[in-house]
């Protein structure tokens, strides 16, 4: 049952990532985008904090803060790339944040050993090329090095929340601290943009991709919280497939055989680094 969880919040996450390329389109801003992303998250966890008489402000601001620096730069470069490139290959290159911890395990972690990792390293690497080299012309390279960007940065962000849960800060007040931060730097680029006016699809594409993104926001934080944690994990790489399938069904973006293999070599590294994570920290535990 918890990875039927993973795979609506993989559903979720890719119909998000659809909502913003439409969003986009159809004239939303990207600080416009930002803040429809963080909206629902921060309502929702409000309420539900004051009415369960929960504590909001988190107890180590310093490590909300370094994690938000990280995290939010992360969404920015992401919402960028999803809003010019093709939808699976932005989807695909925000995926390789798990590629970018296995790197610094390798470099600076003690791992420069690991063979296993090693491998995940240059999989993911040849995955990326063919990713890049049949899906994006040179108007696009900027926004796939956002979309690079947002993988790495991703990585710092999720080794961040790692040490959040280390020092006793609870899953959903790191989410809602950083949504409304999400809010925050919406806000103040829109103060000096200005707001963008609207269409009726133009709000309702926007209106769908806070929805969507807090339903898999949700199922997400359900599915770690209850399920089998290397399967969990494993599974978020669905998100690829689903966002490929919305890409050839709405847009006619039929990748090519190199593209198709450099995904399944992203989602093949992704794997195996994954699965080198939760087998070595089941030893330390049996240690």
């Amino acid at each position: 049952m918890q990875s039927l969880w993973m795979i609506l919040a993989c559903a979720m996450f890719a119909i998000m990532g659809a909502c913003i390329k439409v969003a986009a389109g159809l004239g939303v801003s990207l600080p416009q985008i930002v803040l429809f992303r963080g909206v629902p998250s921060v309502l929702l966890l409000l309420v539900w904090s004051i009415s369960t008489h929960r504590r909001v402000w988190p107890k180590n601001p310093r490590l909300h803060l370094w994690r938000n620096l990280s995290g939010i730069t992360a969404m920015w470069m992401g919402f960028y790339a999803l809003s010019h490139l093709p939808l699976p290959t932005a989807v695909s290159l925000n995926y390789t944040s798990p590629l970018f911890i296995t790197g610094y395990m390798l470099m600076w972690g003690g791992a420069r050993n690991d063979f296993v990792r090693a491998a995940a390293v240059v999989m993911g690497f040849f995955g990326v090329l063919g990713i890049l080299r049949p899906s994006i012309g040179d108007e696009q390279f900027f926004a796939a090095l956002m979309g690079l960007g947002a993988g790495a940065l991703g990585a710092i962000a999720m080794m961040q929340v790692r040490q959040l849960g280390q020092a006793g800060e609870p899953e959903w007040r790191t989410v809602l601290v950083f949504s409304a931060c999400v809010c925050l730097t919406g806000l103040v680029v829109l103060f000096a943009q200005g707001w963008q006016p609207l269409s009726l699809n133009a709000w309702l594409a926007a209106i769908g991709l806070g929805v969507s993104g807090l339903v898999g926001q949700l199922a997400m934080t359900r599915a770690f919280g209850a399920g089998k944690a290397l399967l969990t994990a494993a599974l978020q790489y669905t998100t690829i497939i689903f966002a490929t399938l919305l890409g050839i069904v709405f847009w006619d973006e039929h990748p090519d055989a190199l593209a198709w293999l450099g995904m399944a070599l992203v989602i093949g590294a992704g794997l195996l680094s994954t699965w080198r994570t939760y087998t070595e920290s089941r030893r330390h535990r049996r240690a």
